[in-house]
């Protein structure tokens, strides 16, 4: 079984303003690195391998066609349950609904509801006084990526196992 998200990589330029938030050391709180920034429509969670290929054809059937995605970043930096750090991404609801109705009956949604779209900075006993940074940027989402994580500890490595253009 591998650990599958779906989901949209910010470009360069976003991944840019990203790596210029501060990241100062604290205690308890682990920054993500930016290979690991990815905006996940749906984390799926651990997947057999025998449900991929079934989950690439019902996402590039769902996805063919939808029209490129206008994304916002921001306005600010916001605390998640405590336990992470993120910058919100607007826009992408009407996308993420695709992948869910795609998706849902070959992996069942077991993580809380309704969606909700960020980049993950931080992980750990995040402190209040972390979030509230202002972050801007915006781009087009043309393409979505079905994600294994293949991280391990000091590691992080991400395969886009399928990519969907969207247009």
């Amino acid at each position: 079984m591998t650990r599958l998200s779906v989901g949209v990589w910010p470009p360069a330029d976003v991944v840019a303003v990203l790596a210029a938030l501060p990241r100062e050391p604290v205690d308890g709180v682990t920054w993500a690195p930016r290979e690991s920034w990815l905006v996940k429509l749906r984390p799926l969670g651990h997947v057999p391998q025998r449900l991929v290929a079934p989950l690439v054809t019902a996402l590039a059937a769902e996805l063919d066609g939808h029209p490129p995605v206008p994304c916002t970043l921001g306005p600010a930096t916001e605390r998640l349950a405590g336990q992470w750090l993120g910058a919100p991404v607007a826009g992408l609801d009407a996308l993420a609904a695709v992948v869910f109705g795609a998706s849902a009956g070959i992996v069942p949604v077991t993580h809380p509801q309704p969606f909700r779209a960020d980049v993950v900075l931080a992980r750990g006993r995040v402190p209040a006084g972390l979030a509230g940074t202002p972050v801007a940027a915006g781009w087009v989402a043309e393409e979505v990526a079905l994600v294994a994580d293949r991280s391990s500890p000091g590691r992080v490595r991400h395969d886009d196992l399928a990519v969907f253009p969207l247009g």
